[in-house]
């Protein structure tokens, strides 16, 4: 072994800072970017927006102040002094006079006596404050806690109650499964005697609790699954033996609709079980379905780019509205650039500044081009709707505008297009191609919604079965497809199998 030098070319990708910060502005969303504009002017006092007025004020503007702040122009005071001063010195003898006539004492009492004119004011000195017109959604546990503030419990079983409360999920079910640490563990599963002992409640005690936070409006709330949902429900409502023994043992089966297995083992007529079952029907399985935390009404999406239709072509237009304009704020930067010791830092901030815009810029323009390029791909879909969506990867659109497909992947991620057929995900147009018979491929978006188009025609009394759509399909639309490829797409679109979606009443 020794140690000698050595001459070598060779090639390498360098990641430059600037390189960085393009690929990093490039993959955030809309709102990401706003906060990394803000950030970024809050570090770079070279950065501006139109919030920050960097350019000095006109000197000819008369409304703006002058540097005394309360002196007016030199013009406007010539000529003027010899006329006022006499005035004003007039006006303060008639006041010293009259006020040794005024007798202010009586003045100030009657005042005070005098009962306050209304208001004549109109406007928003009148309303209210705007959070006492603010409203939103009452989620389930602020629900439970406001009947739990108008019970007759004692200190110690409210405590319990609270942890209970604390610990529902988002069905209104109790959940005490542990948690998943950073370090990929899991703490331990609690149970309700658990919550009383730190609650300070005899364990004892802790079910007839439990059980009254159940009876709570809604009932079922609070149940540790579904079986205990029900039966505390169907013991509310008044439902009989029968139909509460049908809960507890035979929930499984209901669930199949196997109401003859029901029927043999509680040795009753079948149709019992029917009409049990109708009955059970009626009952919540998830009680905090009216109750949310997030108000739907308040959820929107800021598209990032628009597709307006203008004749017979598309135009693809960028949305600015939100994202601060930025410039360099050129008068704090002659004034700082006077002091010979700043200009080195100036100048960093000043490239920095720079390599911002330059990279917000391209980020917006590359945008553009993406989506001006899955327009042209896609336009069958902007004119005709989903049903008519092609297959489409990255590799097309990147061979197209001519850049690399994690480009296009982080393009297209978190960034969002209003068409005139909706708001849609840019990642939205990318699909996997199915085959068809005697026409071209299909997308596979457009399958999913030919699927669940079917199963919004089915009988739902006879529901369709996943070989059944298959042959459909073929027929139909002439798509081949597998009975298994039918099973994943019908769940992800949310949908039960046929012997669940079955309706017998």
């Amino acid at each position: 072994m020794e140690i000698k030098q050595q001459l070598r070319i060779s090639q390498q990708l360098v990641m430059t800072p600037q390189l960085q910060q393009a690929i990093k502005l490039l993959q955030l969303s809309r709102l990401e970017l706003i906060d990394e504009i803000r950030k970024e002017l809050d570090a770079n006092p070279m950065l501006a927006d139109d919030e920050i007025d960097p350019r000095p004020r006109d000197q000819t503007d008369r409304s703006a102040p002058t540097p005394m702040g309360n002196e007016r122009p030199v013009e406007e005071r010539v000529g003027e002094t010899e006329r006022v001063e006499p005035d004003v010195d007039m006006g303060h003898r008639a006041l010293e006079k009259k006020g040794e006539e005024i007798d202010w004492e009586q003045f100030l009492e009657n005042r005070a006596l005098q009962a306050p004119l209304p208001s004549q004011r109109g406007g928003f000195d009148d309303l209210p404050p705007i959070e006492q017109n603010l409203t939103r959604p009452a989620n389930l546990p602020d629900h439970l806690m406001w009947q739990l503030h108008m019970s007759d419990f004692n200190d110690v079983e409210r405590r319990f109650a609270e942890l209970v409360i604390g610990n529902l999920d988002d069905k209104g079910y109790l959940d005490l499964r542990g948690t998943e640490r950073e370090d990929g563990t899991r703490t331990p599963d609690l149970s309700v005697d658990d919550l009383a002992v730190e609650a300070g409640l005899d364990p004892e005690d802790a079910p007839e609790v439990l059980r009254l936070l159940q009876e709570f409006d809604p009932v079922g709330a609070c149940a540790r699954d579904l079986r205990e949902c029900l039966h505390v429900q169907a013991v509310v409502f008044g439902y009989d033996e029968f139909e509460l023994a049908v809960i507890d043992r035979h929930l499984h089966n209901l669930e199949k609709h196997n109401y003859q297995a029901i029927a043999r083992d509680l040795k009753v007529p079948v149709e019992e079980v029917y009409e049990a079952a109708q009955e059970i029907q009626k009952l919540e399985s998830r009680p905090a379905r009216n109750f949310t935390d997030t108000d739907d009404k308040t959820i929107s999406i800021t598209p990032d780019v628009y597709v307006i239709k203008d004749g017979d072509r598309f135009v693809v237009l960028d949305n600015d509205r939100g994202v601060q304009r930025l410039y360099i704020n050129e008068a704090l930067t002659k004034q700082m650039l006077r002091d010979p010791h700043a200009k080195e830092f100036i100048g960093e901030k000043l490239r920095n500044a720079q390599w911002l815009m330059r990279a917000i810029e391209q980020r917006r323009k590359t945008i553009i081009r993406v989506t001006e390029c899955i327009v042209e791909k896609q336009r069958d879909f902007f004119e005709r709707g989903v049903a008519f969506l092609r297959p489409m990867i990255l590799r097309d659109v990147a061979e197209t505008v001519g850049m690399h497909e994690s480009t296009i992947s982080r393009v297209t991620t978190n960034k969002y297009v209003h068409t005139p057929q909706g708001l849609f995900e840019l990642k939205y147009f990318f699909n996997s191609s199915i085959r068809r018979v005697a026409d071209d491929d299909i997308a596979s978006e457009s399958v999913k919604q030919a699927i669940k188009k079917i199963i919004e025609e089915e009988d739902k009394s006879n529901p369709y079965s996943d070989q059944a759509i298959v042959e459909l399909l073929e027929n139909r639309e002439g798509i081949q497809i597998a009975r298994r490829t039918v099973a994943k797409y019908r769940e992800m679109l949310g949908i039960l199998a046929s012997s669940r979606r079955k309706k017998l009443f």
